[in-house]
């Protein structure tokens, strides 16, 4: 008996060992943030190793859709991989995700599922909804401004997060709605994580894209949350000025 569930068990290493490598093949590819201005406050708390509160808005993306457990969601894994890479620092983190929601319906929430929780950095993933229900991207690119300048006004950094490189993406008039963010976030000069060019440059390494994205072709799988929520974190500590790249140092005799 126990000889049969030893081969059983051997014989499901290698999809075990597949299931568990796809997160850290996507994130080998790298994905940085695009130059903006410097995330003061995220700076300030990473410096310090004190604590940094996070806001994640956004869809059903963001809220973590098919996972049962929020630390498996993005925002989830952004808070384990940042503690992970900088010990000492606590995050906070308020996933403020809504299935369904889309960019204006984002704005109209920010008071409540935003502000209440005095961030110091907000992510605000954005546009796979106001695409797949065929609204003009170009015509939003005026709403998502308005949202950045209204966190901004509230003291925050924001960085934006695109959509996502899953099949029900690349069958809509995904390329508008790209631009449309790439354009906020030049204009207002905050940085944009693209997990859409992070996804896709996986999969054209040779992973399969069913590997990051769950059944339905849109959301994605935990591997795919799991490279989203860490490759966040490590190019949010990337983009950090030089001396608060690194931990801070204990003086001596301290």
């Amino acid at each position: 008996m126990r000889s049969g569930l030893l081969a059983f068990a051997l014989a499901l290493l290698p999809q075990l060992a597949l299931a568990q490598s796809a997160a850290d093949k996507c994130l080998a590819v790298g994905q940085r943030l695009t130059e903006a201005a410097p995330l003061a406050r995220t700076a300030n708390a990473l410096q310090a190793n004190g604590s940094l509160r996070i806001v994640a808005i956004g869809s059903s993306s963001t809220r973590g859709l098919w996972q049962t457990d929020s630390a498996l969601t993005y925002p989830g894994m952004l808070k384990s991989e940042l503690e992970r890479l900088r010990p000492g620092l606590q995050v906070a983190i308020t996933n403020s995700g809504r299935n369904a929601d889309t960019i204006p319906g984002n704005v109209a929430r920010f008071e409540r599922d935003v502000f209440a929780h005095r961030p110091d950095l907000v992510v605000w993933q954005i546009g796979t909804n106001d695409v797949t229900w065929l609204q003009s991207s170009g015509s939003l690119t005026g709403k998502i401004v308005e949202g950045i300048r209204q966190i901004k006004a509230k003291g925050a950094d924001v960085v934006l997060m695109d959509q996502q490189y899953a099949p029900v993406i690349l069958a809509s008039n995904y390329s508008k709605m790209q631009a449309s963010i790439a354009d906020a976030a030049k204009q207002e000069n905050v940085p944009l994580f693209s997990r859409f060019d992070l996804m896709r440059r996986a999969v054209e390494g040779g992973l399969s894209m069913s590997a990051l994205t769950s059944m339905d072709g849109l959301h994605s799988s935990a591997d795919g949350y799991a490279c989203t929520g860490r490759g966040l974190a490590r190019a949010i500590v990337a983009a950090m000025p030089a001396n608060e790249n690194a931990p801070a140092k204990r003086q001596r005799g301290k």
